[in-house]
């Protein structure tokens, strides 16, 4: 499952991360992929099961089931 960059960095700066936001926002592409990113993910001190998740349950989440 892939994710909205922009979807990342809203998490992360929810959380007053915004430094981690803007090096997210330098080094992740449009589209995010949990697991092919996790490298980075990780860098940025999130979980991709976690980011999966959070972002998953949403919208994107909603329409899997479809």
């Amino acid at each position: 499952m892939e994710f909205d960059k922009n979807q990342v960095l809203e998490l992360l700066r929810s959380q007053g991360d915004n430094d981690k936001a803007q090096l997210a926002d330098r080094e992740l592409p449009d589209r995010v992929d949990p697991q092919k990113h996790a490298g980075i993910l990780s860098q940025l001190g999130v979980d991709p099961q976690e980011l999966m998740g959070k972002l998953g349950g949403g919208g994107l989440g909603g329409m899997l089931g479809r």
